[in-house]
């Protein structure tokens, strides 16, 4: 039996709904009732209840992403599930495609090590607030970085310090005496350990992460695991990650290897090799290197962000190893799942074809300028102007607003804000800042109520 769903839609998304469902041709048997407000976004709890009779024959209502109102409220009142679509009805067929998670990812099986770089020449307060903001950022250890020949006099309140706030610390660090130090000031892990400083093994606690004598060296690092392994301590494994041109395609090889030898090892990986090291954003960098890590069950990476383009990259990596957990567990593609990642360019860029601009055009009475974006620009228009163009400055002379400082005001951020997602393949909605994914923290939006009005559309 095929499940019967009513969609509510406003007057300007009537036709388009109507199009997109007939295209889809779905299984489930649908309706669809104009609610007869102009958008989505002046529909509210009362509206609906008071236009839509309480008695409907379908298994669920599906009202626009961008109404705001109580769906518990309005589900009790039909007696029937009453769920929110995509904020764009042009994605209402991926609305019913694939498995998406219904909440914000949090799931995971890789834990961040978060190194603070240079941490011998910070204070203990500015590590502290360092820390406060990885942790925030999605890390589990905060890494300690050492520098050779400076001397980390503050080791240890530094350490404790940390534990305080009940993180898990890292030291990582060239020198065999800081190393001991850490882990009896309680560090949880230390870095690294190779068959130099082997013996330090006696003196340490801390977890190690054992690394081979030199690059590619994967005999050394198998007699460390032996080691290791006959002692019955727990470690890590890390074969090292090489930069692009310096090793990088057969230091890939050498973790895959590992895992194919080792099916139960704790591998360990510092991916700043190829991020801090490669002229590209690290969105994409970070995604790429966590598919990778999801592949082979490695258990850790270390993350540096000390270059300006690897500034979110603890971010990154964070919503990028959520994004492939959720992928492996539901066993599909991390494709069509989560935004979060798509920082410059979206998917799928919402653009309206010249029939449907012209078609929401006709049915504007009203002298409030709607901006739209197609395939040929930004598209601008009122009950009395029509304009399209690629470059706010194109419309300076066609929207009469010269003697309305508020409204040319807000005409400029807004087309200013169309431009960029013209340029760039993003989604532009009016009204709403662009999404910048992990790159810019979102501003927190209540579902259930309207939004403010913004400065300039305050009367004076």
């Amino acid at each position: 039996m095929h499940e019967k769903i009513l969609f509510l839609t406003g007057k300007l998304a009537e036709r388009q709904l109507k199009r997109i469902l007939n295209s889809m041709k779905p299984e489930f048997k649908y309706k669809i009732n104009q609610i007869g407000v102009n958008v989505a976004a002046l529909m509210s709890e009362s509206i609906i209840m008071r236009r839509l009779s309480k008695d409907q024959d379908v298994d669920r209502i599906i009202v626009p992403g961008k109404f705001r109102g109580d769906l518990k409220k309005l589900s009790s009142f039909f007696n029937v599930p009453v769920e929110r679509g995509p904020d764009d009805i042009s994605n209402l067929p991926d609305y019913f495609g694939l498995k998406t998670p219904l909440e914000k990812l949090t799931s995971y099986s890789c834990d961040i090590f978060a190194e603070i770089v240079d941490a011998a020449l910070l204070s203990t307060k500015e590590i502290l607030r360092i820390a406060k903001s990885y942790i925030a950022d999605g890390a589990n250890v905060i890494d300690l970085g050492c520098m050779p020949d400076t001397k980390f006099i503050h080791l240890e309140d530094t350490i404790r310090a940390l534990k305080s706030l009940g993180c898990k610390v890292s030291v990582d660090s060239a020198s065999d005496k800081e190393l001991i130090r850490g882990s009896k000031a309680g560090a949880d892990f230390i870095l690294s350990l190779s068959e130099r400083n082997i013996n330090l093994l006696d003196q340490c606690n801390s977890v190690p992460i054992l690394i081979p004598n030199s690059p590619g060296d994967m005999k050394s690092l198998d007699r460390l695991i032996k080691i290791a392994t006959k002692q019955k301590i727990n470690f890590f494994a890390d074969p090292i990650l090489d930069p692009i041109h310096y090793g990088f395609a057969d230091s890939i090889m050498r973790y895959i290897e590992l895992r194919r030898k080792y099916r139960d090892l704790k591998i360990f990986m510092g991916t700043g090799n190829l991020t801090e090291l490669t002229d590209c954003d690290s969105s994409g960098a970070n995604t790429l290197l966590m598919g990778l890590v999801s592949e082979l069950s490695i258990d850790a990476v270390l993350v540096v962000q000390v270059s300006g383009h690897c500034k979110n990259s603890i971010k990154e990596t964070d919503a990028a190893r959520k994004l492939m957990h959720f992928a492996r567990e539901n066993q599909r593609l991390p494709f069509r799942v989560d935004d979060s990642l798509m920082c410059i360019s979206n998917r799928k860029p919402n653009r309206k074809s010249k029939k449907e601009i012209n078609e929401i055009k006709s049915m504007v009475k009203d002298k409030n300028f709607r901006i739209l974006l197609s395939n040929n620009g930004v598209n601008i228009f009122n009950s009395d102007i029509f304009s399209t163009g690629t470059d706010p400055y194109d419309f300076y002379t066609k929207l009469n607003v010269e003697n309305d400082a508020s409204h040319a005001f807000y005409l400029g951020v807004e087309l200013a804000r169309a431009q960029i997602a013209f340029q760039l393949g993003k989604n532009y909605d009016q009204d709403n800042e662009l999404n910048w994914g992990v790159a810019l923290e979102k501003k927190k939006v209540s579902l259930t109520k309207r939004p403010k009005l913004k400065s300039t559309q305050k009367s004076k």
